[in-house]
């Protein structure tokens, strides 16, 4: 099914993820619609503003590890997710 695009089972895995998020929190957003608020960022975010900036700064996060450093990149993934749980709660 996936051979066609030469994917390996971590990148089907890693947007298969994604996906989930993304449906999860649409739905999370029907049910319970949000209203902007202001946390520790500089502005004005929805829940799904704080998805973004959390998934975009995680890629981020993955980038410098690889730039910087020998370590693995599970600690980037377990800083990453750390990272998109404080900024879905307090940004």
């Amino acid at each position: 099914m996936i051979a066609w695009m030469n994917w390996t089972p971590s990148v089907v895995i890693f947007f298969s993820v994604i996906a989930a998020i993304l449906a999860v929190m649409t739905v999370f957003e029907i049910v319970s619609p949000c209203t902007e608020r202001k946390g520790f960022l500089p502005i004005e975010t929805t829940r799904g503003d704080r998805l973004f900036i959390g998934l975009l700064s995680a890629a981020y996060i993955h980038l410098t590890f690889l730039a910087v450093s020998d370590i693995s990149l599970w600690v980037a993934l377990g800083v990453s997710v750390l990272w998109l749980m404080i900024l879905l709660r307090w940004g």
